[in-house]
């Protein structure tokens, strides 16, 4: 099927589905600047997981690792996976730090900048990308901002314990043979 995406517009599309699971959704044609940003998800769930769905279901999880999943599903994992080349920057200790801005200024990057950054990515660009972010105001409900938040926090904590790892990994004996298996983490 083919449905026309256009940033900042909602479209309907009416289908049956009869298999449940999560699918991407691309932009089929190149039209233009914000090509990139014209993504989304299909979420195809049988009867009883949907009105659980639908009556706001069980909250699992934590904050960080709704967010996670969250992150992946809009997509953002496409910019910001820390590649070279990356379209993004990267996230990874980037709470509670200064970033450059393209203006020259600094900003922290607390939890205002970050909601600032989802909702009106235009207006604080940092240094060293282009202004291709999408906004998601009205895509992403308010606690779907705070779990985003959530994660891009956990991922400092998750960089600072690579690294306290790391430099553990660096001092262990050599004769260990525990420091092989656990070097798959770092």
């Amino acid at each position: 099927m083919k449905q026309d995406a256009v940033p900042g517009r909602y479209t309907s599309l009416w289908f049956e589905a009869t298999k449940p699971g999560t699918y991407h959704l691309f932009c089929a044609e190149y039209c233009g600047t914000q090509h990139s940003g014209m993504i989304g998800h299909v979420v195809v769930m049988e009867p009883a997981a949907y009105q659980v769905w639908l009556s706001g279901g069980p909250v699992t999880g934590s904050l960080a690792s709704r967010g996670a999943v969250l992150f992946e599903q809009l997509g953002c994992i496409t910019c910001h996976r820390g590649e070279p080349g990356m379209r993004g920057p990267l996230l990874d200790s980037v709470f509670g730090k200064r970033v450059q801005l393209q203006s020259g200024e600094t900003v922290t990057a607390d939890e205002a900048y970050i909601r600032e950054s989802i909702l009106d990515p235009q207006a604080k660009i940092v240094a060293g990308f282009q202004p291709i972010m999408p906004t998601f105001k009205g895509l992403v409900s308010e606690e779907g901002l705070m779990e985003l938040i959530g994660y891009i926090k956990s991922l400092g904590e998750q960089a600072a314990g690579r690294g306290t790892r790391m430099k553990q990994l660096n001092h262990a004996p050599t004769t260990s043979t525990s420091t092989t298996a656990s070097v798959r983490g770092c």
